[in-house]
């Protein structure tokens, strides 16, 4: 419990909440990835006990930034503000909807009282490329929790950042051990997804194009060594050309009114049924 009302850190916490890296998203991505999985065992329960412990995390925060407002505002120039709990609230440095919304309580956004936002969680179904989104989110949270620990003084507060980080700290390692194992286990190799290597175009697949007005990107080891993958060779390109012409749009169908002067010509009819292509058109003319 934190020793005297703080709604100013209230406000800040509301970050580790609902913010893009907050407890919210990692709950609902883990969530959401163990419903897609589509593999019963060990990585599907991985993520499960992850998801639910995060489930506590946003409940832990919720009562930590009730606690924090709790008998405040405690500022001399609040209590000047007279009966009025709102605006003393407001001057106190409490974010106003934590008050006239949220009754004294936390709320499901970040810290500049934006919404929560299901956009922000990552729930693919390509397990490799969904646990380094987790690396990602877990250590961007880590990252804010680090920040708002040396932003206080409460030994209540600092006591449950630090348990927040050290969950942080095993969750990283944890989904970076579930990267190795989904190697290990053939089932995932380096790049995310494992599939159309054999279609894309290979020799772009290579060297890092020098397109910066830097000078030393060429000094480090990506720029002459066997890729990760331990398939390509990665290289550097320090005089990339263009690969075409520059960028040009069609003519504008007139009917969506763009400011035109009829230089690139006149603009195609809609071509009905090109939509399907080739292989479209192929289905059409042979009977099932």
């Amino acid at each position: 419990k934190p020793e005297k009302p703080d709604p100013v850190y209230a406000h800040k916490l509301q970050e580790l909440i609902g913010g893009a890296f907050g407890e919210m998203t990692v709950t609902m991505q883990y969530l959401f990835q163990g419903w897609n999985c589509r593999m019963e065992g060990k990585y599907k329960d991985l993520i499960m006990d992850i998801a639910t412990e995060e489930i506590g995390h946003v409940e832990m925060l919720a009562t930590m930034v009730a606690r924090l407002l709790e008998g405040a505002p405690a500022t001399e120039s609040s209590k000047a503000a007279g009966g009025d709990p709102v605006v003393a609230a407001v001057m106190g440095g409490m974010d106003p909807q934590q008050a006239i919304v949220a009754g004294g309580g936390a709320l499901p956004a970040d810290s500049n009282g934006y919404p929560w936002n299901g956009r922000y969680i990552v729930a693919s179904g390509n397990l490799l490329a969904d646990f380094r989104a987790n690396v990602t989110a877990e250590s961007q949270g880590r990252l804010q929790t680090a920040r708002l620990y040396n932003m206080t003084d409460d030994p209540g507060v600092k006591a449950m950042l630090k348990f927040n980080l050290a969950r942080d700290t095993h969750h990283q390692n944890l989904w970076l051990a579930a990267i190795e194992e989904l190697q290990a286990d053939g089932l995932e190799s380096v790049v995310a997804p494992d599939a159309l290597l054999d279609e894309e175009h290979a020799e772009h697949a290579t060297d890092l194009w020098h397109l910066s007005d830097g000078e030393f990107s060429s000094t480090g080891g990506w720029a002459n060594r066997l890729a990760p993958d331990g398939v390509h060779q990665m290289g550097f390109n320090a005089d990339p050309q263009p690969l075409g012409d520059k960028a040009s749009p069609p003519p504008p169908d007139p009917k969506l009114y763009a400011t035109y002067d009829g230089a690139k010509g006149t603009p195609q009819n809609a071509q009905l049924g090109t939509e399907k292509g080739v292989m479209g058109k192929l289905k059409d003319a042979i009977p099932d």
